[in-house]
């Protein structure tokens, strides 16, 4: 995860959505690259998959899925694996990534990313989906760190040497999600700058970031929610520089908007922000 992939820029992208395509086609240069959900494309056709059709002629596309559940105690869910797989094959995404979480149990599904206990169990489980999930698509994905409102006491790893150790075992890359870490990091009551530095840069092939919700909790301490809803932060802002500064070159980052969202336009000048302050960043970094 050294260098961009070839069929997704080191430039800033949107999350793709169906009311934007006409904007995105009469300026498909405005953004390095659109994200997708996997599975709002697992059905065989209707207007979603028109315009994405038409989209992916002239945007280079991230798949991003969120409801394969990596981190459950049950096995995948092959017929899950098996539409993303064909989604995939349907699209030729530059990056597929998925969350480092879990969503289901005992046949139930749940609509939140759920976090994990870091523990030698859990990396044994995880690494053998990771596994699974690469060997069904035949390529490397990335993995992204949650947002977390709790911490388990039956972890015996911090998140970042966890994530370390998962990538070393499968050979997955990773998502930087900076949000989640900022996020997590508040809830918690942790430093997301040593978060950040000791994070395994060297796998990371995408960054994300994304707008959150400042509440407060029964106590009165600050209480963080990724809503995904509003712009990114100033301090997510300053939290990305410094990631930049640290990886030491340009990375695909997606600024993730999936409600009250705005014009296309309004997400353009998310991206180019996002694109001025790598710049920045990479430049701070060579002087």
């Amino acid at each position: 995860m050294g260098r961009c992939e070839a069929t997704i820029p080191c430039r800033a992208g949107v999350s793709f959505k169906l009311p934007h395509a006409d904007a995105l086609l009469d300026a498909p240069e405005s953004v390095g690259f659109v994200e997708i959900h996997a599975e709002n494309y697992m059905g065989d056709g209707g207007p979603p998959h028109h315009a994405l059709s038409a989209v992916r002629e002239h945007v280079p596309v991230s798949l991003h899925g969120v409801g394969l559940s990596i981190g459950a105690e049950a096995p995948l869910d092959k017929a899950h694996l098996a539409r993303l797989a064909a989604v995939a094959a349907r699209y030729e995404p530059g990056l597929v990534s998925e969350h480092l979480a879990w969503s289901t149990h005992e046949g139930a599904y749940f609509n939140d990313l759920l976090p994990l206990p870091y523990t030698a169990a859990t990396l044994a489980r995880v690494a053998d989906h990771i596994d699974a999930v690469q060997s069904a698509l035949g390529r490397t994905i990335l993995l992204e760190n949650p947002s977390r409102y709790a911490a388990f006491d039956a972890s015996t790893m911090d998140e970042a040497d966890f994530i370390r150790a998962i990538a070393a075992r499968t050979g997955c890359g990773l998502i930087l999600d900076v949000n989640n870490v900022f996020v997590s990091a508040t809830n918690l009551g942790l430093s997301a700058e040593a978060y950040v530095a000791a994070f395994p840069v060297e796998a990371v092939g995408e960054i994300h970031l994304a707008g959150h919700l400042e509440e407060a909790d029964a106590r009165g301490e600050p209480l963080l929610i990724d809503t995904h809803d509003r712009p990114v932060a100033a301090p997510v802002w300053s939290l990305y520089r410094s990631v930049i500064a640290r990886i030491g070159r340009p990375v695909p980052t997606l600024v993730e908007w999936d409600s009250d969202v705005p014009e296309f336009a309004r997400l353009v000048e998310e991206a180019r922000t996002a694109d001025r302050v790598m710049a920045e960043a990479l430049h701070a970094h060579a002087a």
